[in-house]
């Protein structure tokens, strides 16, 4: 175990920030509640973004870019939307500095350069894009509307932790417009399957599809859909969120079509998004008390190469075969580093890149040569076996398949293992407790009872699952009648 992590079973919370901070995917920023996204875990993000990005342009959505700024009469529009975001919300008031005449080399906002109208730094952005598309949409001929933004946001969070709350983060928002009511909840459970089968396949992460409860939805939305991961302490966390907006935007904006009948309707509307948030979610589901574990399909470098050697000749000789190792993985599509670095030990390496979560190292040395062989190590299960060089390429392209396979059932059986039916008050508070995970129980659908459990428990309902099974019943708090169970949990 790294000397520089705190046990899982110790801290918890400790142990996921020695993770972000030594894996070197990020560090606290100079402005409270902020990060800075480091070259490694910008790496990841990236190949996180690309991969979404295809995923996003295979149905027809293209990327955009709108302002960061959003008037406050813009964002007030939409009742909910803002009443939802207000608490959270950064605002520009004034647009110069000046030099402070009572303290040189200082300066103050210049109260002469205030602005006519407060400017929301945006949170979200249906207000700013909604107000957009007014001028973009006067027939049904112009829809729908499938358009994408990768930007940041800003939402003031008082209490952060790296990458699952920060005050700025990074994100992606589609907002899509269409003709019919059908069509934009199509479009909303369909980008809800795209980020499910996305977390699945290729962050290793196995979800529950399912819809938010009306106090839980977002604000301005008729409907909420996210998907729901588990993390390994028990504690759920909401991986994306795909909201059908109805007719709300349109109508506060008044964005109207004229449809095959030249009929005047207002356009229905969606958006849903997934955040940095991911990389958070990505370290908690995987990793152990020796750092990071990254499935393959997503991990910055899929495969690194030490050597070990005495003297320049071996060296010399070790290069020669290493460059034929990774040209042909690269051939292959891997993402391989080669670590010929004289300034640190193999022994250090091994424990570097052990924390970073490489899913993949060969060691090589002289005696390998002459053998024809390699050492190759596995960071999902930290087992070694020596292979042939003939074919490496091949055995290499498998054996990542293999990895991020077994992540993902790894982290599957975990999470089955803790969806637990709750049948009483009591039963649900011990499994909060002792079992944490996902707990399946009935709740007679008020608010108030959700509230209720809230304020007793700290558990929400995460969840309507989308493939609920119909089951009479009665609410595990009020006694009253329920016709079905919800997941309720522990969140981040």
């Amino acid at each position: 175990m790294s000397k520089s992590i705190t046990p899982r079973a110790t801290d918890y919370s400790q142990w996921y920030n020695d993770l972000v901070l030594r894996g070197e995917l990020a560090d606290y920023s100079a402005v409270r509640g902020c990060m800075v996204i480091k070259p490694y875990g910008y790496a990841l993000w990236e190949n996180m973004r690309d991969a979404l990005d295809r995923m996003f342009k295979d149905p027809g959505h293209v990327n955009a870019y709108f302002a960061l700024f959003v008037p406050k009469s813009l964002f007030e529009a939409e009742e909910k939307n803002a009443e939802g975001f207000a608490k959270e919300c950064a605002i520009v008031t004034h647009y110069r500095l000046k030099s402070d005449p009572n303290n040189k080399g200082k300066l103050i906002v210049d109260p002469e350069a205030k602005l006519e109208e407060e400017l929301v730094v945006r949170p979200t952005s249906e207000a700013i894009i909604w107000s957009t598309y007014k001028g973009w949409i006067q027939s049904y001929r112009d829809l729908p509307i499938l358009v994408n933004q990768w930007a940041n946001v800003v939402r003031w969070e008082m209490r952060t932790r790296l990458f699952l709350r920060t005050a700025e983060f990074l994100w992606q928002e589609g907002h899509t417009a269409h003709a019919t009511k059908a069509e934009a909840i199509e479009e909303t459970v369909k980008m809800l399957d795209v980020y499910a089968d996305f977390v699945e396949n290729w962050m290793a992460v196995p979800v529950i599809k399912g819809v938010k409860t009306p106090n839980e939805r977002f604000a301005g939305a008729e409907d909420t859909y996210c998907i729901e991961a588990l993390m390994q302490d028990g504690k759920a966390l909401q991986a994306g969120t795909s909201h059908f907006l109805g007719q709300n935007f349109a109508k506060a904006f008044e964005v109207k079509f004229s449809d095959k009948e030249n009929k005047l309707d207002y356009v229905w509307a969606t958006s849903w998004g997934v955040s940095t948030r991911l990389i958070g979610a990505l370290v908690m589901a995987h990793s152990d008390d020796q750092g990071l574990v990254l499935p393959p399909r997503i991990a910055p470098t899929q495969v690194v190469i030490v050597p070990i050697y005495k003297g320049e000749d071996q060296k010399a000789l070790i290069d020669a075969r290493v460059e034929r190792i990774v040209s042909e993985l690269k051939a292959c599509g891997i993402r391989v580093k080669y670590d010929n670095n004289d300034q640190a030990r193999p022994g250090w390496k091994f424990a570097e890149y052990e924390m970073k979560g490489v899913p993949v190292r060969l060691a090589i040395g002289a005696r390998d040569l002459e053998n024809n062989v390699v050492e190759v190590a596995r960071r999902d299960d930290q087992t070694k076996s020596t292979v042939t060089l003939d074919g490496i390429a091949g055995h290499i392209q498998s054996l990542l398949v293999e990895i991020q396979q077994n992540l993902f059932q790894k982290a599957k059986s975990f999470r089955d293992g803790h969806i637990t039916a709750a049948n009483s008050w009591e039963e649900f508070i011990q499994l909060l407790d002792e079992k944490g995970g996902f707990i399946a129980a009935h709740w007679d659908g008020t608010p108030e009872t959700e509230e209720a459990i809230k304020e007793k428990t700290k558990a929400t309902i995460r969840c309507i699952p989308m493939n609920n099974v119909p089951e009479a019943g009665t609410c595990i708090l009020s006694g009253k009648p329920s016709t079905q169970r919800v997941l309720f949990a522990r969140s981040y």
